[in-house]
């Protein structure tokens, strides 16, 4: 299927032994995972490792953000272990190091714009004028400019920025909920189906899948309806 490559598998799991898995329950239907910071804190680096070596595909969600030489020290180590993609907050200092120390690899670096948890006046209260859309905006350009991958951004914002990214760029969405699901801690959300519309060429869903009670069947009917669009 055509939208293998396009959906992400969220492994928000607290160690490696339930990562394996699900891993093992999506065979032959994802080849594509996420290892955010609760797994990579209970073993998800090697368990990373090992997925890359496998041939599966990995979506390394650190978010990096520190002082350059930090940061492109960590970058260049990352490139090594085989993963994918790799976030890191979208500031320009940080995300100019990060791709100098990328160079020659296959590593897709992303820049991380506002969190999908965050409203108006979550980025209010962090001290920022713009409201959300205004702020992924110009994260975006910034990405661009400093030669990133891509961006991650809510589905909401996706049709924005392709405008300000053009046509290679990834736009990676999380806050990804089939129709009917629970929106949890999310607060821009969007369907797998409108999210590709509105331009999305990734989508990252953890809980609709890894919570369900059959997960290889959640994971074929988003996959069916993302194909369908």
């Amino acid at each position: 299927m055509i939208m293998q490559g396009k959906l992400i598998v969220g492994l928000d799991l607290p160690n490696v032994a339930d990562a394996e898995k699900v891993v093992r329950e999506l065979d032959g239907v994802v080849d594509f995972y996420k290892i955010g910071y609760r797994l990579v804190f209970g073993g998800g680096l090697e368990f990373a490792r090992d997925l890359a070596a496998e041939g599966k595909k990995v979506f390394l969600d650190m978010k990096l953000l520190d002082i350059d030489n930090t940061v492109a020290e960590g970058v260049e180590n990352i490139a090594m272990m085989g993963v994918s993609m790799l976030t890191l907050h979208a500031y320009p200092k940080a995300m100019r190091a990060a791709v100098a120390a990328a160079k020659g690899s296959d590593l897709c670096l992303l820049g991380v714009t506002v969190l999908t948890s965050m409203d108006e006046d979550d980025v209010r209260e962090a001290g920022y004028a713009d409201d959300p859309a205004t702020l992924v905006r110009k994260r975006a350009a910034q990405a661009r400019e400093a030669g990133m991958g891509g961006i991650v951004c809510s589905a909401a914002e996706a049709a924005s920025v392709r405008e300000i990214l053009g046509n290679d760029m990834a736009i990676v969405t999380p806050g990804i909920r089939p129709a009917g699901a629970e929106r949890g801690d999310q607060k821009r959300v969007m369907t797998p189906a409108d999210a590709l519309r509105a331009g999305a060429t990734h989508l990252v869903v953890a809980r609709p899948i890894i919570g369900a009670p059959d997960r290889r069947a959640a994971a074929q009917a988003i996959l069916a309806e993302m194909q369908a669009a």
